[in-house]
């Protein structure tokens, strides 16, 4: 019996240093934490929904600062967008790549019949394509659509040619080859000027014409509005064109553009809003319209509506709620941020109209 007993004995004391050995294992995967904090980290982590969009790099600046304003209102919310240029934000939106895109030129009929689904264009915003160079001492120049044109066909070679002597009288312009610098890649910064010259200059219009993706008669391609700010920027006697916004924050200076009614227009916000004046009163129940060439003694020639391209049929519920919201924020609260930026905000019967489309979405 006694020998049974000792038996017992050391299988119960086995089991107790077993059980010893397994708590403090368990303590030891625990780390360092108290026991108390352990209990306390059971409930689950928030889960971010992302949104991921692309395309025109005209409004990028404009964009980058709502998402980082909007971070503020909805932290669960992560939204991205990356400047790849118009073209590419329509192929991702119609190849459902994307949740949304942007456009500075709003889809043809032949684009959204390409899509899966029903895709609606909405005038976030409002903005400046400028002709910007780089000459000694920076001087202001005028320029019309027939000199424009001629410069980007190749036509007017030097920069002391006579017709932008006769332009600018007083300003002792270089003897100096005028260096063209285009987009190489689908832009709506390309079609907002080609649109433009195509209606102003009868040559333009029946020679290169317009489009987002051009055959260039002369000059040197560079990728995005960053790109042809970086050419003209370096290369002295370069001219291009770029979203207003670019060559301010690059100090480069900029034409005034001879408008419909005469007068050469400085590009700004308040010359950017008379070009959209006009366009407003009359814009169609789809809100795809151009405002280039638009009457009105003030209006700047080179202006356009920059578009955001979404589904009106979310087919991801809580993907489309949280866009919805978006939008709408940034067209209301949002647009306190564009002039600072140098975008014109959106006149307030265009948010009314841009609402009635936002609130039609369904999920």
């Amino acid at each position: 019996m006694k020998g049974d007993d000792l038996l017992k004995r050391c299988r119960l004391l086995s089991a107790i240093v077993a059980l010893i050995t397994g708590v403090l294992l368990f303590l030891t995967g625990c780390g360092s934490r108290p026991a108390e904090n352990i209990l306390q980290n059971t409930e689950p982590a928030v889960q971010t929904l992302k949104l991921s969009g692309a395309g025109a790099s005209f409004p990028y600046p404009l964009y980058s600062k709502w998402i980082e304003q909007y971070k503020q209102v909805k932290q669960d919310v992560k939204i991205d967008y990356q400047s790849i240029g118009s073209s590419g934000g329509i192929k991702g939106i119609t190849e459902h790549t994307l949740d949304f895109a942007g456009s500075d030129v709003p889809m043809s009929d032949e684009e959204i019949s390409k899509a899966q689904g029903l895709i609606i264009n909405l005038p976030v915003t409002l903005g400046a394509v400028v002709i910007a160079y780089n000459l000694p001492g920076k001087p202001s120049l005028k320029m019309d659509a027939e000199v424009i044109g001629d410069i980007f066909m190749g036509k007017i070679k030097n920069w002391n040619d006579s017709r932008l002597n006769s332009l600018n009288p007083g300003i002792n312009l270089p003897d100096k080859k005028i260096e063209v610098i285009h987009r190489s890649d689908g832009s709506g910064s390309t079609y907002v000027f080609t649109d433009y010259l195509s209606s102003a200059n009868s040559s333009w219009s029946n020679g290169p014409g317009k489009g987002k993706l051009i055959e260039w008669p002369v000059g040197t391609g560079a990728k995005g509005n960053e790109g042809i700010v970086g050419q003209v920027a370096q290369i002295e006697g370069a001219i291009g064109y770029m979203e207003m916004a670019y060559a301010i924050k690059n100090n480069l200076p900029y034409a005034k553009v001879k408008n419909p009614a005469g007068n050469y227009i400085e590009p700004t916000v308040a010359t950017t809003t008379a070009a959209a004046a006009g366009a407003a009163a009359s814009i169609p129940p789809d809100l795809r319209v151009s405002i280039v060439n638009a009457p009105g003694a003030d209006a700047y020639p080179i202006a356009s509506f920059s578009y955001l391209l979404i589904y009106q049929q979310q087919k991801n519920p809580a993907k489309g709620k949280a866009l919805s919201d978006f939008l709408l924020w940034a067209t209301h609260e949002g647009q306190q941020y564009s002039a600072g930026l140098f975008y014109a905000p959106l006149p307030k019967n265009i948010v009314t109209l841009v609402d009635n489309k936002i609130k039609g979405l369904t999920f």
